[in-house]
């Protein structure tokens, strides 16, 4: 490590006001910047710990809607009865990342704000619809995500909480990277009123919705209309773990199990 200034501030507008020095980083469960301040991928002067701020932590119903707070913990995620009740796939999915150290640390709003390309959570966002509130704004799903590690954040401005519509015909499948955990391919599928959404991690340079599949989905919700489609390997992930071929075909197998999977 190296030397930098450590703040814990006891509000969101005192954090906000931390943040808007460029070298400044927020500090969520720190699963990710801890270790890239490790390696030396990142060096911020000021760390903004937001571990203080009780209002960015809980989960609670608003109508139709389940909202989750930024700092909430995965492993709290994957438990709440409210989740468990209204969005199964969402426990899921949270119950499924990393592993029990990283479930009891980890965070909604850093994962999001992070925007890992192989991250869990930025799929069941985009494939859910959700809504991404900060101190400043509401942002939707589908404009929230611009790219690797990139999102519509502005410096200063932080994730608040994660709106989610209750969806019960849903279901996250991934193809996991043994050693890291994360995804080679998550596919997150969800079929609601207006229509069928497929998100898919893990591909590329981020989390991006497939099309194709959701048309197919759309006219039939089934394993076999999912399998129908021809996955093209252009633009996806070709590294030392998987090639983009190999990840081509994982969306396709993802996919139809994850639709078979929220079918029941």
């Amino acid at each position: 490590m190296y030397a930098f200034t450590f703040e814990r501030p006891s509000s969101t507008a005192d954090a906000s006001k931390l943040l808007t020095n460029a070298s400044a980083k927020a500090l969520a469960g720190g699963q990710t910047l801890l270790a890239s301040m490790k390696l030396r991928l990142a060096s911020p002067e000021t760390l903004v710990d937001l571990g203080n701020l009780s209002e960015l932590t809980g989960i609670c119903r608003d109508g139709d809607n389940i909202v989750i707070g930024a700092m909430t913990r995965h492993a709290d995620v994957a438990t709440n009865a409210d989740v468990l009740a209204s969005i199964p796939a969402l426990a899921d999915l949270a119950a499924h990342i990393g592993d029990k150290q990283v479930r009891a640390m980890g965070t909604i709003g850093g994962s999001l704000a992070n925007n890992d390309p192989a991250a869990c959570y930025p799929s069941a966002v985009l494939a859910l619809n959700a809504t991404v509130h900060t101190t400043q704004r509401k942002i939707a799903a589908d404009d929230f995500f611009q790219g690797m590690f990139t999102t519509a954040l502005k410096d200063g401005e932080l994730i608040t909480a994660v709106s989610f519509p209750a969806t019960r015909q849903a279901a996250y499948m991934k193809f996991r990277q043994p050693a890291s955990r994360f995804a080679l391919i998550g596919v997150f599928v969800a079929k609601t009123a207006t229509g069928v959404r497929v998100a898919v991690t893990g591909g590329g340079q981020g989390v991006f919705r497939h099309k194709a599949l959701e048309a197919a989905l759309a006219s039939s919700f089934t394993p076999a209309a999912a399998a129908a489609v021809k996955i093209d390997s252009a633009g996806l992930s070709s590294d030392m773990h998987a090639s983009a071929d190999y990840r081509a075909n994982l969306i396709s197998v993802m996919t139809q199990r994850a639709v078979a999977k929220a079918m029941g």
